[in-house]
């Protein structure tokens, strides 16, 4: 999965990015409005976090813009303005959930990852494919009741695809989703992922759709 995070505080910024990729998000980070607005209208992410005290463009014009170009991505606000009129204009813009400063960057996790799964269109906490099982709201896998052990990108990958399971992901699509946007992407980098999960979890549930991308299915392993 891959996260948006808009804020103007460097510390804060700093702090909420390095819990979230500890958690296997990858994570993009803009300082400001007018930054944040063209990441979010120009790349591909899961969900954001956007503040509304920034500078250079306010958070809810950001916000305004985003779903007037018709980003439907998710949106969490994080902020210090806790004034009830503040979270209506937020909810009015498109926001999906607000949180106000001081909290806990737990919290901020649990929030996204719920955030992620419904827009999914998943409304239980367990996604199931086949032996495989997605606690999509603590972010674990587990294969026949066991757990599965994966690299972060293996993380990303497989969740994108247990997200939108029985369903082609783009194979452009996965690479957006993976990698952040500095990041130097070998062309091959998905496949040699891909491999190494069907190792892990049995060749026959990710399918290669030729020219497309690739579909998780509960296939016979």
């Amino acid at each position: 999965m891959r996260i948006l995070l808009v804020e103007d505080d460097a510390a804060l910024a700093d702090g909420i990015a390095r819990a979230l990729r500890a958690e296997n998000f990858a994570v993009d980070v803009a300082i400001n409005g007018e930054d944040g607005a063209h990441l979010g209208s120009t790349e591909l992410y899961d969900a954001a976090v956007l503040d509304l005290g920034l500078p250079k463009k306010d958070g809810v014009m950001v916000l305004r813009e985003w779903r007037t170009e018709g980003r439907a991505m998710p949106v969490l606000i994080l902020t210090a303005r806790d004034a009830w009129s503040e979270k209506v204009a937020g909810f009015k813009a498109g926001a999906d959930d607000y949180l106000t400063k001081p909290f806990r960057v737990d919290e901020v996790i649990m929030r996204l990852r719920a955030l992620v799964r419904r827009a999914s269109g998943h409304a239980g906490a367990i996604v199931v494919c086949g032996p495989l099982a997605f606690h999509a709201q603590l972010g674990t896998f587990e294969l026949d009741g066991l757990p599965l052990k994966l690299t972060a990108f293996e993380w990303r990958v497989l969740s994108a695809l247990m997200l939108r399971k029985e369903v082609v992901v783009d194979r452009a699509d996965l690479i957006e989703r993976v990698y952040e946007g500095d990041a130097d992407v070998d062309s091959n980098s998905i496949e040699v992922i891909i491999g190494r999960l069907r190792k892990k979890i049995g060749a026959a549930m990710i399918e290669t759709v030729r020219g497309r991308g690739y579909r998780i299915t509960a296939g016979v392993t």
